[in-house]
This record gives C-alpha cells, structure tokens and sequence, in this order.
C-alpha cells in the first residue's frame, strides 16, 4: 500500500514546479503559432539528392516577394518553408527557385580549339528538376480565417471544460458527504488545467529552442488529453464513491487511499499500452503528425499522473479545511 495521500505534499511540490516551469516558459517565450493561426503558406519539399542548407532555400527565395521566409529541416530529406499567402502562379515560381538550387549544371570545357556536336536532349533536362524537387504538400490560410480558427478552438476548451464539472457533478450526485459532488468536478478540472499548462508550457520550451509550432492539431491533441485524463480521474473518484458507499469505519483519507492505490494498477496499464502506439507513431509516423503525436505522448504521461497524484489528494485537502473553518 502506498501512502500517496498521505504524502500529497511531495506531489504538490512536483506539480508546482512544473506549474511554475511552463507559466514563466509561456509568458517569456509564448507560442509558436503555426498558419492555422496566423495565415500564411506552407510547402514541404522532397529533395532526392542532397538537401540544401536553410540558407540557401531562403537565399533562393528573396526576390520572389513572398514576405519572410522561414526554412525547417523536416527528416533526412524534406524541407518545410513558410511565407506569406501566396497565389498559384507565385506557387509555382517558388517551387521553380527551390528546383532551379539542385538543378544539373553542365560544364563546358573552352580549353579546346575543337568544336564538339552535343546535342541536348530538352525534355529530359526540364523533367530533371521537378524528379530531384518533390513537393508533398502545400497549404494556404488567410489571416482571418487563421484568426476565427483559433478563437474556436478555445471556444471548444471552453465548453469541454464546462461539460466535464456538469457531468461530474451529475454522476457524484447521491455521494455529498463529506464532500459535495460537485467539488468532485472542481478537483477534476484542477487536474485538467495542470495538464494543459504544462503540456502548453513544454511546447513553449520546444517551440524556443526547436521552432515546433501550435496548430489546429495542438489544439486537437488539448482536447483529446482532457477527455483521457478526466477518463482516468472519473475511474478513480468512482472507486472512492463505492467504498464511500459501503460506509466504512475508515476516515476518509484512508478510504481516498485505498480506492487510489486499488485504481493504480489499472491507470498505469492502460497508459503503457496507449503509449506503445503513440510511440510507433511517433517513430514510424508520418512527419506532420509528429508535434501531434508528441503532444499526445505527453498528454497521457502528465494525465495520468495528474489522476492518481493530484484530483484525489485534492479532495482530501479540501475536506481538511473545510473543517479547519
């Protein structure tokens, strides 16, 4: 048996520092904002042979009038470049300057007196750049619909947020002693704002040092990580509401204790095998679904620790001042 309630202070502890970590991230650095939010283009290239250096796409693109360019190696062999909303024939001039970098530069040798025939085969020498440059996507967002997609999104939070308490609160209707049903859903959304801040925070971290953007699919991934982790806070608020009900003699710390340390195994089954798959996903997967992924990968790590070590001590502490007044 472990004495998780009992040692809540040590969880509080771990918690606030992270709390702490991602809040001072957040304000420092913010986000990066993808072109869901902000509007703009994005293309990923392909290149067969060696990939240019960041500075020389960008190089290639200055005179194109596409406003800032940003270049971000994407694998072994892609490139990923935003600038600003662009149209079709732009489009095409841009992808024209990438393929023109790795295009075959044939050497004439003018030492010689000799006059040699060579005859070009045309169509090979024009299909050769668009062999050596493939572009797997392109996408375009104007700025306010960039701006309306993240309104929303929060929107969407919002009201999860809001269904989550009313939901909770239905459930633990009949079990309001010692504690009221309703600060069952406070205690769980509590533990869904300490996730989304830390995983917020470690995307602010990512986003500093490595570029990762936010983008609708953050958004997303927020959104799946609250109904995974209010899954896992239910499960073990519902083992407490059982034991509260077979009316033991325990106080109800003890019974808090017990119904956690009975629901740990089952958390921490489910969580390993939900992160092998977003493992091979994020190993295997695609590279646009990457961030998502990651996002995920964290998500069920922070949720399920915020289930066992954070909802139910919660409870506990709130029960004990309220006896304090």
């Amino acid at each position: 048996m472990i004495n998780i309630i009992q040692n809540r202070k040590i969880s509080y502890t771990i918690s606030g520092i992270l709390i702490l970590i991602s809040i001072l991230s957040i304000f420092i650095w913010g986000l990066q904002p993808g072109i869901d939010f902000t509007g703009g283009s994005l293309m990923e290239v392909r290149f067969e042979a060696d990939r240019p250096t960041a500075t020389t796409i960008t190089d290639s693109l200055m005179n194109l009038d596409i406003g800032e360019v940003k270049v971000q190696p994407a694998g072994e062999t892609n490139a990923i470049i935003r600038f600003k909303n662009i149209d079709e024939d732009k489009h095409q001039e841009v992808l024209k300057a990438i393929s023109d970098i790795v295009a075959p530069v044939v050497d004439v040798d003018v030492t010689t007196d000799a006059v040699v025939d060579v005859t070009v085969d045309t169509t090979v020498a024009t299909d050769l750049p668009a062999q050596l440059v493939i572009e797997e996507r392109f996408e375009t967002i104007g700025p306010v619909i960039g701006e309306e997609i993240k309104k929303k999104a929060w929107v969407a939070i919002f009201f999860t947020v809001i269904a989550i308490v009313l939901y909770i609160a239905y459930v633990f209707r009949k079990v309001s002693k010692p504690v009221a049903s309703w600060k069952y859903g406070i205690a769980a959304i509590v533990a869904l704002v300490h996730d989304i801040v830390i995983i917020t925070g470690l995307f602010s971290i990512l986003g500093h040092f490595f570029g990762t953007e936010v983008n609708s699919l953050f958004i997303t991934a927020l959104l799946t990580i609250l109904g995974f982790s209010v899954n896992d806070t239910i499960v073990v608020f519902d083992r407490t509401r059982e034991n509260l009900n077979k009316h033991y003699s325990q106080d109800f710390e003890k019974i808090v204790n017990d119904s956690v340390n009975s629901s740990i195994t089952r958390s921490v089954n489910t969580s390993l095998t939900t992160l092998l798959i977003l493992l091979a996903l994020f190993f295997f997967g695609g590279e646009t679904i990457k961030d998502f992924v990651l996002a995920l990968i964290a998500g069920v790590v922070v949720g399920t620790y915020s289930s066992i070590f954070v909802a139910s001590p919660i409870i506990v502490s709130w029960n004990k001042m309220k006896k304090m007044f």
